[in-house]
């Protein structure tokens, strides 16, 4: 394949994939492991894929040291999937817990920090069946303008029920660009230490934009971790969803004490009963995935990720802060809440936003541009950027920020003529 017919994803997903893996794949979808079929034709059922799922969830638990206390199954349906998929399992589990609690004394905690947090929480309340849904967090109340979710709040902020179906947040925020520290004790972390001690908690993370990038925090402490492959490890179609035993439960025994019914596609059970495979999981996009897990592995796994994504945010933040210097560029997110996958960020002055995706697009550079709901621009740095693809960005954002003169404030005589 010619270097030249491929540009540079920056992408918020479906993000790029290594080049080599993309020609591996090509070669298995006409011949997979030998046996004259190409994956997207082989049967599910059959010997040769039952040990390749086998092997892609062995590669994710080693790599993620997730303990044997946990599954991990193969889903479909994405994040939007898990919104109503989460609410329905661990309601139903607090209904066996609960058998005798009413609905509206039932209630699910949901952290917003931007909005696939805001969308969780909505499905929650649409699917709750009576259950109360208790913003625990709203990043608004604590960015500049009351409505913006540009930051992580701070702990002191947080309310959390005492005895909650769920608690929920999403570790990434793709569109804002919002992100939890995952250094223990920064002000931007998760605040686990104000969650119950010495108990099993119903906390739930949205990992979908940055699983596979870094360590997770407290893994063993969650009941549910759950990620689109789409943006770190494959095409879109698989989701994966780490889920505590203790949460695997008999939703069919929770309806008939009156919890909401859950369909067959959305209940952990049927998935951990049948080797993720209660109907055709997505075959491609768990072969590629195993593909590029088996690269992360050589490569050195999430200890290298985690290097190489510290290293490419901090040269995008650094240029960014160069532009606000200037009063050309503006970042979006408050300073130690930032995405390390999804940097956003605006071009000031007329016409200037259209200029610089122009430029890069000259150079190769695609996938620039902001989400419609916020605007400017989004840098995402998925494990599949190269430090060289970045630097060539970095590079390209400091000619640009040089051929443009800088913003300068208005003189008093200027303002007063206005």
């Amino acid at each position: 394949m010619a270097e030249t017919s491929r540009v540079m994803n920056f992408g918020a997903g479906p993000s790029a994939l290594p080049e080599s893996i993309l020609e591996e794949a090509a070669k298995g979808l006409l011949n997979f492991q030998g046996t004259g079929m190409g994956v997207a034709e082989i049967s599910h059922r059959s010997k040769e894929f039952t040990a390749y799922i086998a092997g892609v969830e062995v590669s994710i638990r080693q790599q993620l040291d997730v303990p044997t206390t946990h599954s991990i199954l193969f889903m479909q349906g994405g994040g939007t999937g898990q919104f109503s998929a989460v609410v329905l399992n661990m309601l139903a589990r607090h209904r066996l817990l609960h058998p005798n609690l009413a609905d509206d004394e039932r209630v699910m905690d949901y952290v917003l920090t931007g909005s696939w947090s805001k969308l969780a929480a909505k499905e929650g309340g649409r699917l709750g069946g009576g259950a109360r849904v208790n913003i625990a967090v709203d990043a608004r109340d604590s960015s500049a303008d009351g409505k913006s979710f540009d930051n992580i709040p701070a702990h002191s902020a947080y309310k959390f029920s005492e005895d909650p179906a769920l608690i929920y947040y999403c570790e990434n925020e793709t569109v804002s660009g919002t992100q939890f520290s995952h250094e223990e004790g920064a002000a931007e972390s998760f605040p686990f230490h104000l969650l119950p001690e010495g108990k099993l908690l119903p906390l739930v993370a949205d990992y979908s934009s940055s699983f596979m990038s870094r360590p997770i925090p407290r893994l063993a402490d969650h009941a549910i971790i759950y990620a689109g492959a789409q943006k770190n490890i494959g095409p879109a179609g698989l989701t994966i969803v780490i889920v505590r035993q203790d949460c695997i439960v008999d939703v069919d025994a929770a309806a008939a004490l009156g919890a909401v019914p859950v369909p067959a596609g959305l209940t952990y059970k049927n998935f951990a009963d049948q080797g993720s495979m209660p109907n055709t999981p997505p075959v491609f996009s768990v072969y590629v995935s195993g593909l590029v897990l088996k690269r992360n592995a050589e490569l050195g796994g999430l200890e290298y990720y985690e290097k190489l994504n510290r290293s490419k945010q901090e040269k995008v933040y650094g240029v960014v802060r160069e532009g606000e210097k200037k009063g050309l560029l503006r970042g979006h997110v408050k300073a130690g809440s930032g995405s390390w996958m999804n940097v956003v960020f605006e071009v000031l002055g007329e016409g200037a936003e259209s200029r610089f995706l122009a430029g890069a697009a000259k150079q190769g550079m695609k996938g620039l541009k902001g989400h419609r709901s916020v605007g400017g621009i989004r840098v995402s740095l998925y494990n599949a950027i190269t430090e060289e693809q970045t630097d060539k960005l970095v590079t390209y954002i400091r000619e640009f920020l040089e051929e443009t003169p800088a913003q300068q404030p208005p003189l008093p005589s200027e303002s007063l003529n206005q």
